[in-house]
Formats: C-alpha cells, sequence, structure tokens
C-alpha cells in the first residue's frame, strides 16, 4: 500500500532537491519482480567475471560489499539524474529538512556532465547570501576537483558542522575564469512563505520552498496581508522564482488556495494502478482576485505545479522566464538492508494534460532580468504642471483643497513615487509583474 512521504527531498544536510516523493513498503518491488523477465545467463556471467577480475587484480584489495554497491549505484544513476542508490545513512538523512531546519550551505543541486549543477539556491542562506545563481556548476570544493565524484560524494564533502567553512570554485556562465566562494555552513531555517503588501490592495507573497508547513503558512500569511491592508486586497504578485520544489501535497495544497475547483495535477507513471489525480476544493482566499505568478530558470517541481495549475485553469498570468522543467516523481522503496533505493515512476501533468518534464512552464509574459540604473540628471528635474503656472484658473469641478491637504497628496505620490523607483532598481521583474498586476485590476474593476 502506497503512503504519502511528506518531506521535501534532501540529499545532505542544506542541499535539497525539490520533488514529490511516495514511500513504499515493497509492494512494487515484488510487483515488479513479477512482471519482469529473467536476466540474460550471458550478461550475469559477464558481470561475475568482471567483478572477479577486479577482486583479482585490481591494484589494492576490494571487499564485495564494495563492489557490489557500486555497482548498484552505477546502474541506477545511469537511468536518470533522479534516481540514486542510497545506504544507512543516506536513507536516514533524507527526512532531515521534514522540519523545515537542518544544517549546511542551502542550495538544490544535481549532476550535469560530471559536476555539480546548482538548481537553484534557497533564500536567506549562506549559499543565497554569497550569490550562488542557478546554472552555476560547482567544479571544486575547497581543493577536491568534483570529476569522478558521485553526487552524494560532492554533496558530503559540502555539509558539515555549522560554523565551519568551505570553498567553491565555480564555472559560471558569461564569466571570464572560475568564480571562487567562500561560504561558513550554517544550521539553515527555512521559512518558506514571506508576505508584504507592494501597494494599497496590492499583496506580495514569497514561496521559497515547498515544505510540510507551507499550507498553513500561506493561510496566516494571507490573513496577515489582508489585515494590513485594512480587507481583503485587490491583486497578489506570487513569487515562485529560485524555488526549487519541495513536497507534493504542499504544491496542492498553494494551488487549492487560489482555485474553486478543477485539476491541479495529474501524476501517471507504467502502471495504471499508480495514476493519480488531485482536484481544487471549493474556497478562494483572494474571491477572483487578479494573481501574476513569477517564475524562472530556477523555479521547478513543486513549483512548476503550482505555476502550471494556476496558469492552465486560467487563474493566474505567469511572467518570467522558462521554468527548470523537472517533472518526474521519486518513489522511495526500502531494501531489507536497510538501505532504499530512490526510483523515477511517474511524471506530472498540468490540468492541461501538459508533461513539465524536459519542457518547463513557459510564462504567458516573458520579462528579462534586467539592471535598472537611476539617472541623476532627469531625477533632479521636476516637470512643470499647468496648475503650477501663476494665475492658472482652477478646476470648477474638483473639490477645492487646502494647501495643507494639497501638500500631503503631493507628498504622498512624491513618495508613491520613489517606492516604485525603488523597486524597479532593486528588482526589475517584480516591478513589472505589480505594473501587469496593476492592469489587471483596473480591468476586472471595469
Amino acid at each position: 500500500m502506497l503512503k504519502t512521504y511528506r518531506t521535501p527531498l534532501v540529499l545532505a544536510a542544506g542541499i535539497a532537491i525539490g520533488t514529490g516523493i511516495t514511500l513504499t513498503q515493497g509492494v512494487l518491488a515484488d510487483k515488479a519482480t513479477a512482471k519482469t523477465e529473467a536476466l540474460p545467463f550471458r550478461d550475469l556471467q559477464t558481470f561475475v567475471e568482471i567483478l572477479n577480475r577486479v577482486k583479482s587484480d585490481y591494484v589494492e584489495p576490494v571487499d564485495d560489499k564494495t563492489l557490489l554497491e557500486n555497482a548498484v549505484r552505477g546502474m541506477l544513476a545511469g537511468l536518470d539524474p533522479h534516481s540514486a542508490y542510497l545506504d544507512e545513512k543516506e536513507f536516514q538523512d533524507i527526512n532531515i529538512s521534514t522540519s523545515g531546519k537542518f544544517g549546511g550551505l542551502g542550495i538544490e543541486v544535481q549532476m550535469q556532465n560530471g559536476f555539480v549543477r546548482v538548481v537553484s539556491p534557497i533564500d536567506d542562506t549562506p549559499a543565497a547570501k554569497a550569490g550562488i545563481q542557478p546554472g552555476d556548476l560547482i567544479i571544486k570544493i575547497d581543493e577536491t576537483s568534483v570529476k569522478g565524484l558521485t553526487l552524494a560524494e560532492a554533496v558530503d564533502k559540502m555539509r558539515g558542522e555549522p560554523g565551519t567553512k568551505v570553498q567553491l570554485t565555480i564555472a559560471r556562465e558569461g564569466a571570464n575564469a572560475p568564480v571562487v566562494v567562500d561560504l561558513v555552513r550554517a544550521e539553515i531555517k527555512v521559512a518558506s512563505v514571506k508576505s508584504k503588501m507592494l501597494e494599497p490592495g496590492m499583496g506580495y507573497l514569497r514561496i521559497s520552498s515547498f515544505t510540510t508547513e507551507t499550507g498553513s503558512a500561506l493561510e496566516r500569511e494571507m490573513e496577515k496581508l489582508k489585515k494590513d491592508n485594512g480587507g481583503d486586497l485587490k491583486g497578489l504578485v506570487l513569487d515562485l522564482r529560485n524555488n526549487p520544489g519541495g513536497v507534493l501535497d504542499a504544491a496542492v495544497k498553494v494551488s487549492d488556495a487560489f482555485l474553486e475547483s478543477g485539476s491541479v495535477v495529474s501524476i501517471k507513471g507504467r502502471e495504471l494502478a499508480s495514476a493519480r489525480d488531485f482536484t481544487a476544493r471549493p474556497g478562494d482566499l483572494l474571491k477572483g482576485a487578479p494573481i501574476v505568478v513569477m517564475i524562472n530558470g530556477g523555479s521547478a517541481s513543486a513549483s512548476e505545479i503550482v505555476a502550471g495549475a494556476l496558469q492552465d485553469q486560467k487563474r493566474a498570468v505567469v511572467v518570467g522566464s522558462k521554468s527548470f522543467g523537472k517533472g518526474s516523481v521519486q518513489t522511495i522503496m526500502p531494501l531489507q538492508s536497510d538501505a532504499a533505493i530512490k526510483l523515477t515512476t511517474a511524471r506530472y501533468y498540468t490540468p492541461n494534460g501538459r508533461s513539465i518534464q524536459g519542457e518547463g512552464i513557459e510564462p504567458d509574459i516573458a520579462i528579462r532580468q534586467l539592471k535598472v540604473a537611476k539617472d541623476e540628471q532627469q531625477a533632479a528635474f521636476e516637470g512643470i504642471e499647468e496648475a503650477d503656472l501663476k494665475g492658472s484658473l482652477s478646476n470648477d469641478k474638483s473639490k477645492k483643497k487646502d494647501k495643507e491637504e494639497a501638500l500631503k497628496d503631493k507628498e504622498a505620490k512624491a513618495k508613491e513615487a520613489k517606492d516604485a523607483e525603488q523597486l524597479a532598481e532593486s528588482d526589475y521583474a517584480l516591478y513589472e509583474a505589480l505594473n501587469l498586476l496593476k492592469g489587471l485590476v483596473i480591468v476586472r474593476a471595469r
């Protein structure tokens, strides 16, 4: 009987891979064994021959357990980037981020061409603060080259006690030379949901990862936004940029929070019995108010499920750049030896039947990541309006305001303009997303 394994998949302290995981007690393994054809005798002979040759002729003695474990690791690693063998310690470590609190660097990684590729840094962690970027290739950890290491070995070298130092050498697109980054390991406390008001009526919700607490945290933050606004929101920006994913159930809950009905995501594998369809229940926390969802190349797995669900159901406009494209399901299968295997068993599909795997989510509106610089000369000059001219006529239809009230209005508008300018300088993509949201709110009001 399948049982949902409700934690993000964590390979090592502070280095997580976001995915939906199920835990099986051997049913799938038994089922697969019954249907699998007998292994070719000659291939088994070849395997045993190689095993014996290595044992007798390798430069150093190697025990049978190590050889067989390496063979199993290689078999699973050759399937896809996410299938893997987990020894007893690695199997125990997979539970480490259940509470959203763990030690390490705070990056989600996978193997690519023999190097460790950064999928995404986690907000407010040593990796994010040091400027680690999605797409970075880690080529050295301290003085050790990553080439030739397994992902588990590379991860093991990056993790350690909080307060200890580690140096990463990174190959980055656009950089003329390798980038060397010094980091201090820390205890990672992931606050998966944060919120703030961008403007009156316009809320901002940032989800950095999907943990077991994300669904309830989202509800709390939404109530906080409504309270800060003095009532219901006019619109919301949902920021899923650089979100590596996490728990499938959390992605379903976040999508469901803004949907009244219909499909959220479906899972399909080789076995028809393993297919599942997750649907939304009545109740929209925003009561139909417009949503703009932000994604980029660091948005993977669970964050792609949310973006795809809201996009297909025409509940939100998705902006940014194409997402990562991690649309597969991994199942953890415990073994009798207290180890386990992590096996890719299914794919995710959006409500319209699109496969996320290898394709990602294409935004409805592309927003390039630009750096906006302030023009000091232009900022120093304030334009002149008709009302500023000496002897200009007053507007006979408008309510007369005293000088103090008019001054307050002018100061409020100046502050709003300054806030918009600062937002454009610090996060241009969010600035554009907010402008789009304001446009949607106006259209809805009309």
